[in-house]
């Protein structure tokens, strides 16, 4: 996502414009999954590479649009409906619509654990709302040793209201996972876990309004910037996070019959 691949910066209109029209576009994509109301694709990679670019879209009944904005906004909340997820945190504030920020989560075992950090910057329109991502490097949160610092080129969701009380939620990544990973799981991605994620988005949908009720009600500083206490970032002390810089594994031996039980129960 980063212009020129060189500088950090903060997305403007034209770049949440471009996502959106990636998100609604069906022209390159290939249709890889769809059922019960969810949809994946994937496009222009060869299904052996494992940095492919991933659609999903999801119909959410009973869910509005700016509910379901409040639930990916929410790292408090994330922690009872994303199972996948080791840890998140916010890192700091760059300005009323961007933040930095942490996120790391488990792979099916024998796979590596991998984690992010990301330059975050949403942005509500209308009834519509859009939160997109790319990675960064922050010197204070360098690659660790017990996960693969993978790499964002470019993630994040689209939320379409549609009619009321309900929505449409699409999901668009390009990541490069560091490392040479087997072919089944690129296809498990498309499969199993894309869909699985978005239908746990959607009930975590249903339940957030009840949660919010009995946890700090008022407190969304997504929508109100002042309640809002992280450090400032400047964009100094950023650079863009390039694949090439991080360590990069070879899975490829891994076969699925090597997955643990919990993962194929999952």
């Amino acid at each position: 996502m980063s212009r020129g691949g060189e500088m950090v910066y903060i997305p403007d209109d034209s770049d949440f414009s471009s996502f959106r029209d990636q998100c609604e576009s069906l022209e390159g994509w290939h249709c890889r999954y769809n059922k019960a109301g969810v949809t994946v694709w994937s496009q222009g990679q060869e299904e052996s590479c494992t940095v492919q670019k991933i659609k999903t879209r999801i119909s959410c009944k009973d869910v509005p649009a700016e509910t379901l904005y409040d639930v990916l906004h929410d790292t408090r909340y994330r922690k009872k409906w994303d199972s996948n997820m080791i840890e998140t945190y916010d890192i700091g504030r760059l300005t009323v619509n961007a933040d930095v920020g942490y996120y790391s989560w488990k792979c099916p075992s024998p796979l590596k654990n991998r984690d992010f950090v990301t330059l975050r910057s949403w942005l509500p329109l209308g009834n519509d709302y859009m939160i997109i991502n790319y990675s960064v490097k922050h010197p204070k949160y360098p690659p660790r040793k017990d996960f693969v610092r993978a790499v964002s080129l470019q993630t994040g969701y689209l939320i379409k209201a549609n009619g009321d009380g309900a929505c449409v939620l699409y999901y668009l990544t390009q990541v490069d996972p560091r490392g040479s990973l087997p072919k089944w799981v690129v296809n498990r991605v498309s499969q199993f876990v894309a869909p699985k994620a978005m239908k746990k988005i959607y009930k975590a949908g249903l339940k957030y309004p009840e949660w919010k009720r009995k946890h700090d009600p008022g407190y969304k500083p997504w929508v109100y910037p002042e309640q809002n206490t992280l450090p400032s970032v400047s964009l100094d002390e950023l650079s863009v996070q390039h694949a090439d810089s991080l360590e990069n594994i070879d899975e490829t031996g891994l076969t699925e019959d090597h997955l643990s039980t919990s993962d194929h129960e999952a």
